[in-house]
């Protein structure tokens, strides 16, 4: 049976595409204001930055109705705040924390240093504030720097740039934050002037970011454009595009780098010759693991973990690039079934998601038909993929669950030869470095006692991964969230092996060196987290939590903190 790709009646694919002339005239307005960008003071900076989040919030409301009607999310539903916080609170807080940096003059306040297991710098970032650490309790976040490396930040204003320059960037169109979030990191921290094209997916989304990004857009250092690949490609090769940044698949980037056949990029790679001769960062996805090392858990420690996990899978309808894809468990960890069996109840407790991304179906097939041992956990529909666990995956090189990233609802389950979590540590680093493709983040799952016990063995397993974002104790993705840290792929891709993509955004801190970001929380968390499918009150409570983002106060916070505790 061939599977189409259902219409919900809502509003994708509804914006009349940008023309090539309207294009070179967007161009050529940004082009006549970057010089201007670069002379703005940081007083007039952080004006435009507080502008934007007034902006934002007064479309909050209606932006986060229109992406729910297109992803088919009742008006009713507690998934509403899911769009919340992966538009405007992210937007806002990114914002927000943006104006923190600019108010200490381009020159952020001085972070507590530590030199990590491998003798690199170690810089605690979060939480900063009062209002955070109570809102973030026990949670405790690092940027690590690249080993050899000075942990500076702030270069652009230290030395500004001696010419202004034209960045393209090529949102994305599953999380709504994605492109304002690339096209402030743009703006801010790399001080270029942004080009923004929307995905066809989401370019409803667009208007929304022409009105909250208002003041940068009249002022002429922001173009928003709309289209699919050709116009893309148009815009790409543009001789006044000076940079480019994509979020999407690497599949997209190659075909941008190296050609949009096969054979050509195999040609141009052979012989070193990109077909784009311009500076292009990127992040592109990865089969992202949940490393779940052995140890005693009571069984609400199992009923909650599996939560995490059931929810890590289903967030937005397991379109994300940091969505759980793959389960690595110890074969002689004695609970390890009962914790497999709370997955399975956890995430068949989740109603399912309309497949709205194109091709989810023909995705979800592939995955089938090379794995018979599949359990789906809901009835497949033409405009639903369900929740499904693959379990006894082998971690073997190349094998297609660890090498091919699902997007969309798929859940694999891989053990390791290991009892102990000290040898779990070391394995699972090894085959999550070496059998799993990605490198954009990853979560470990460690409860207290054990973290004490193997606290160097954890630190040097934090060392070895080759991830830019790893959560411990917490989903990866809530790293994107919080945008003070960096998020991107681990350093080191080249763009013939482009992997999950090279450079870093987000970065409110503007550090210059960094390798990746740690976020630590507790084995256990109260109230339920905002990322939890079952939050009971997900939409009050990140409706609050944007009205926080915007004006942090202790009205605002105690706003939050009651909508939580009904959570």
């Amino acid at each position: 049976m061939q599977w189409q790709r259902p219409t919900f009646g809502n509003v994708m694919n509804s914006i009349a595409p940008t023309s090539q002339d309207q294009a070179d005239a967007a161009i050529a307005r940004l082009v006549s204001r970057k010089e201007a960008w670069i002379a703005v003071s940081v007083g007039d900076r952080i004006a435009y930055l507080k502008r934007c989040i007034a902006e934002v919030m007064a479309v909050a409301e209606s932006w986060v109705a229109t992406a729910c009607h297109a992803k088919g999310i009742p008006s009713d539903s507690q998934l509403v705040g899911e769009e919340w916080l992966v538009g405007p609170v992210a937007t806002v807080a990114n914002l927000r924390q943006l104006i923190q940096t600019l108010e200490a003059n381009g020159q952020p306040a001085p972070i507590a240093l530590r030199s990590g297991a491998t003798g690199q710098f170690v810089a605690e970032v979060f939480p900063k504030t009062v209002v955070d650490r109570l809102l973030w309790l026990g949670y405790r976040g690092e940027v690590w720097i690249e080993p050899g490396q000075p942990a500076t930040q702030g270069m652009i204003y230290r030395q500004p740039p001696d010419r202004g320059q034209v960045a393209l960037v090529l949102g994305a169109g599953n999380i709504a934050s994605i492109a304002p979030m690339d096209t402030l990191n743009k703006l801010f921290a790399e001080d270029q002037v942004v080009l923004l094209k929307m995905n066809p997916v989401n370019d409803y989304l667009g208007k929304f970011l022409e009105q909250g990004l208002r003041s940068l857009v009249q002022a002429g250092f922001l173009e928003i454009v709309y289209g699919g690949a050709e116009i893309g490609a148009y815009l790409c090769q543009h001789p006044q595009i000076d940079t480019v940044h994509i979020t999407g698949s690497h599949q997209t980037h190659d075909a941008i780098v190296w050609g949009s056949t096969a054979a050509e990029q195999a040609e141009r790679k052979a012989n070193q010759q990109p077909k784009l001769n311009k500076p292009i960062t990127s992040e592109l996805g990865c089969v992202t693991p949940i490393l779940v090392v052995p140890g005693r858990w009571s069984r609400s420690d199992l009923a909650f973990q599996a939560r995490q996990v059931a929810s890590a899978v289903a967030h937005n309808a397991s379109f994300n690039c940091a969505a759980a894809k793959v389960l690595v468990t110890a074969q002689g960890w004695e609970q390890r079934e009962e914790f497999l069996q709370q997955v399975r109840q956890a995430l068949a407790s989740i109603p399912p998601r309309q497949a709205y991304y194109p091709r989810a179906q023909q995705r979800y097939q592939a995955f089938l038909d090379r794995y018979p041992q599949s359990e789906p956990l809901a009835s497949r529909t033409a405009a639903i993929v369900p929740w499904t666990v693959i379990p006894n995956v082998p971690p073997a090189a190349g094998e297609y669950a660890l090498t091919t990233e699902a997007f969309c609802g798929v859940l694999a389950e891989v053990s390791l030869d290991a009892t102990s979590a000290e040898e779990f540590l070391a394995e699972a680093v090894t085959v999550a470095n070496e059998k799993i493709w990605g490198t954009l983040s990853c979560t470990v799952l460690i409860d207290r006692t054990t973290q004490r016990r193997c606290w160097a063995e954890l630190e040097q397993a934090i060392a070895d991964l080759r991830y830019g974002s790893i959560g411990v104790n917490v989903w990866s993705a809530v790293i994107y969230s919080v945008a003070v840290f960096p998020w991107g792929a681990f350093p080191g891709h080249s763009l013939d092996n482009i992997g999950s993509g090279r450079g870093m955004v987000h970065n409110s801190d503007l550090f210059e060196h960094p390798q990746k970001s740690v976020l630590y929380a507790p084995f256990r968390l109260r109230p339920t987290p905002l990322w939890f499918a079952d939050h009971r009150n997900l939409a009050r409570s990140a409706q609050a939590f944007a009205h926080l983002q915007a004006a942090p106060g202790w009205g605002n916070f105690w706003q939050v903190f009651v909508a939580a505790l009904k959570g």
